[in-house]
């Protein structure tokens, strides 16, 4: 790798106009407020991006406007989400050419599940055929690999850096980190990011981070830092709001967070609903508990 992406590193929201077309200069406002709170890195086209609904031209384009908004100040991690190896590398393929740190590779996941030897397969294949980076984005429910085979495809495909491990399961999470020590294991356990980063995290690629990018910042500084205090107190803010965006429109509402901040309006797109009246009710008090409001002037 020409540089291994650490800390906390943002997945970015695709910025959809209402007709659901990209607006790709809207793409170097949120990395330009990503980098002022400190992110060391982002990513582009996964899940929080709605990854899944790009085509391949999409994909293609949207890395290059990021890669250009970042202009070389942290590194961008490129998000692909699809359901078969071939189209998996014609992706990976289509930014070799763009300076992006790593791909971010969710496995196989439509209904039919391969079994070991045949996911191991298709990392492989994935790397012999792009010759670049590769991070696991373990989020499956119904293809979720294990730390045994997580490590296995590590240890068996050298171009397979790093692991992005999700759901709510912090043992799994734990036993990885024994597992497969020399890798790069990034939390995407949004709800549990303090523990996670005191069992020795990485990083951190979630929807959280994307939606409170400052006070992420300031937790993984607090424990990079040894103040448990203040960590634990920037790990009860971020609960509230990962439990006031959680949910089947996740990406909708981590926008909307996002505009409360100050980012121009996005939209999902269809068929994903936008922000409910009560989830937003919900979001702008968590975000105004951590801070994360612009403040108005005071009245004279």
């Amino acid at each position: 790798m020409k540089a291994r992406p650490t800390g906390v590193i943002p997945p970015m929201t695709t910025p959809f106009r209402k007709d659901g077309e990209i607006d790709y200069k809207l793409l170097a406002p949120q990395v330009d407020w990503m980098i002022g709170a400190g992110a060391h890195g982002v990513a582009a086209g996964g899940s929080t991006g709605e990854g899944h609904t790009l085509d391949h031209e999409e994909f293609r384009d949207l890395m290059d406007a990021t890669v250009e908004a970042v202009r070389g100040r942290i590194p961008v991690i490129a998000g692909i989400i699809v359901d078969s190896t071939r189209d998996a590398i014609r992706r990976g393929k289509l930014v070799r050419d763009i300076n992006v740190a790593a791909l971010q590779v969710t496995p196989v996941h439509y209904l039919f599940k391969p079994d070991d030897e045949a996911m191991v397969a298709h990392f492989r294949a994935m790397a012999d055929e792009t010759g670049m980076p590769i991070i696991i984005y373990n989020v499956v429910p119904w293809s979720y690999l294990s730390p045994a085979l997580l490590t296995r495809i590590m240890t068996e495909v050298p171009l397979v850096v790093g692991v992005k491990q999700s759901a709510g399961d912090l043992k799994l999470f734990a036993d990885l980190m024994m597992m497969a020590p020399d890798k790069l294991i990034y939390s995407a356990v949004d709800a549990l990011m303090y523990p996670s980063y005191t069992l020795g995290a990485h990083g951190s690629i979630a929807a959280i981070l994307t939606a409170a990018p400052h006070a992420s910042v300031a937790l993984w500084d607090a424990v990079k830092a040894g103040d448990h205090p203040r960590a634990l107190e920037l790990h009860k803010k971020l609960l509230t709001l990962w439990n006031a965006i959680i949910a089947d429109n996740l990406p909708a509402c981590t926008r909307y967070a996002q505009t409360l901040q100050g980012l121009p309006r996005t939209y999902p797109r269809a068929p994903m609903p936008e922000a409910s009246p009560a989830q937003q009710a919900a979001i702008r008090k968590a975000l105004e508990a951590l801070g994360a409001l612009p403040r108005l002037e005071a009245a004279e």
